[in-house]
């Protein structure tokens, strides 16, 4: 059974081609669950917009990740509008990255090392320039190791999986 603003993906997902039930429910293109209220769906609606801004300026400044806040837009739209979640889907470079994202693809090994740079520059400019009390700083150097060790570790590289893929379907 699916609940409200639960995910209808994984182990409890429904049938392909059956209907998720329940008043006020539709799957969006992402298989998560719109919810029927107008005010929820408002809410989803203006989180994701702040989120693809805020993925828009971390474009063009360095040092601010910008693909997260579109995978977490991609999110908010599924809970919202199926019509916004095509149009973030649809996008040349950020639909891509989002897609592949949620195929569980993971990055490619120049963005991984393009990330950790970004976050070693931003944490070295701002541990070193920025901030002067020894409190903050550690704070943001630890809060810069955890980012390197999650993308350096935890996500996927993209050439690892493919090269997994050929070798297994060989």
């Amino acid at each position: 059974m699916v609940g409200r603003g639960r995910s209808v993906d994984g182990p409890d997902a429904p049938a392909p081609g059956s209907e998720v039930s329940g008043p006020g429910f539709a799957a969006s293109a992402g298989g998560s669950v719109i919810s029927g209220s107008p005010l929820v769906r408002g809410i989803w609606i203006v989180v994701g917009l702040v989120l693809v801004a805020i993925g828009g300026v971390g474009i063009v400044v360095p040092g601010l990740p910008s693909t997260i806040f579109f995978i977490l837009a991609a999110g908010a739209f599924s809970r919202s509008s199926a019509r916004l979640e095509g149009w973030l889907l649809s996008l040349p470079v950020v639909g891509r990255m989002v897609g592949d994202y949620r195929a569980g693809l993971g990055m490619r090994r120049r963005a991984k090392i393009m990330a950790v740079s970004m976050i070693v520059i931003a944490v070295g400019i701002s541990t070193g320039l920025a901030i002067k009390s020894w409190t903050p700083r550690a704070i943001v150097v630890a809060a810069g190791a955890v980012g390197v060790a999650y993308v350096s570790w935890r996500v996927p590289t993209r050439e690892v999986l493919d090269r997994a893929a050929a070798e297994g379907a060989a």
